[in-house]
């Protein structure tokens, strides 16, 4: 199969690459890390309007340039290698993949101001005892007059703390441990009755944990009362992709920092890198990647296509980029000695973010029992979790 890349999605790749050489490299983003604000805005908006990138893969009715898949994956394997704070995954990826699917006047709205970099939104559906279920999602909306009534917690909101808007996912049918019954709500980030506990994140990000008493209108309803699921579920395959792609460019610049020091580091009068045990230590890093890189390839290829199969090559991927980034983050900073270990080199804090990323959207045993349920039952059991066998 052939996996080169046209002209134009080559020049995506080489432009952002050039822009984060020139302008976010690591010092500048430890600054904007360990700032009040924790990201750099200045950047978010050069992303919309000197490289159009937040608009490259929504519709063009917003305003977008139309991008799918691939273009998404070249953008986050590029942000990964840079490692990237700037909530693209959370807003452009997840937000904008479930609004342009549910359509309505609010999410085209919403749309509109993410290619122009004005809307920043952050998906709030986790709660304390959700386990990556959806179908636990247990926060309760209310019908209140002509709007709703949202109650309840959501935990880890990534992104929340810089987001202008929220996705909330909550309950309007059915039982915790249903399927059915699940609609989403865009609100305000700042609304009345939003309460958010902010805090830093191990790999430099900002979430929040998030306290609803709010009422919205109706307008707010994003998609039918009772569909969010497949949006959802749809949406989170779209992450994994995405994500996955990012994991990719983490651990290439795992990889590469790691040869690059093993040839500079030197004992018994020689370079490290030439001790034939760290080679096959390497070249076992080398494998792991490539085995990502065609996994990845998999799952992005799969996300125009049936949704069993897309949500089977999503698990596959998630499985397989979970243990190669902990392998890789692992060897790499194994090899780099004490000083893997220190702020002071890029090398702990991608390890960092490859850990994140091993258990962001459920881990590679809750990925791997996915596979398996879907193997044995097909979307029924994805989606109707009592039905599982």
């Amino acid at each position: 199969m052939d996996f080169s890349l046209a002209p134009e999605q080559e020049q995506i790749r080489d432009t952002l690459r050039g822009f984060l050489a020139d302008r976010y490299d690591f010092a500048a983003r430890q600054t904007a890390v360990r700032g009040k604000a924790g990201w750099r805005p200045d950047i978010w908006r050069a992303f919309a309007t000197e490289l159009e990138l937040l608009g490259l893969t929504l519709p063009a009715r917003a305003g977008g340039l139309n991008g799918g898949p691939v273009e998404t994956m070249l953008v986050m394997e590029e942000l990964g290698r840079a490692l990237v704070v700037e909530p693209y995954l959370e807003t452009v990826v997840l937000g904008g993949h479930i609004l342009a699917r549910a359509g309505g006047a609010a999410a085209e709205a919403t749309l509109a101001g993410i290619a122009s970099g004005e809307a920043v939104l952050a998906l709030a559906w986790e709660e304390p005892e959700t386990s990556h279920e959806f179908a636990s999602i247990a926060s309760p909306a209310a019908r209140a007059g002509d709007g709703w009534r949202l109650t309840g917690q959501k935990t880890a909101a990534i992104a929340a703390p810089w987001a202008t808007h929220l996705l909330i996912a909550a309950r309007t049918g059915g039982k915790p441990g249903e399927a059915e019954g699940l609609s989403l709500f865009l609100a305000p980030a700042a609304a009345p009755g939003i309460k958010a506990a902010p805090y830093p994140t191990i790999d430099g990000k900002r979430a929040a944990d998030l306290t609803l008493d709010l009422v919205l209108p109706a307008a707010a309803l994003i998609g039918p009362v009772h569909g969010a699921l497949p949006l959802l579920e749809a949406a989170r395959d779209a992450g994994i992709a995405a994500q996955s792609a990012e994991a990719v460019g983490v651990m290439r610049r795992l990889l590469e920092d790691t040869i690059a020091y093993t040839r500079q580091r030197r004992q018994f009068g020689q370079p490290i890198a030439q001790f034939q045990a760290l080679q096959h230590r390497m070249a076992d890093m080398y494998m792991q990647l490539e085995m990502a890189v065609s996994a990845t390839y998999l799952a992005v290829l799969k996300q125009n296509g049936p949704a069993l199969e897309r949500a089977m090559a999503c698990a596959t991927a998630k499985v397989t980029v979970a243990r190669a980034a902990r392998f890789i983050g692992q060897n790499a900073v194994q090899l780099h000695g004490g000083m893997g270990m220190t702020d002071a080199l890029p090398v702990s804090h991608y390890f960092k973010r490859a850990t994140a990323i091993e258990m962001e959207f459920g881990s590679a045993d809750y990925h791997l029992a996915r596979y398996a349920r879907l193997a044995a039952g097909g979307l029924a059991v994805e989606s109707h979790p009592r039905a599982r066998p």
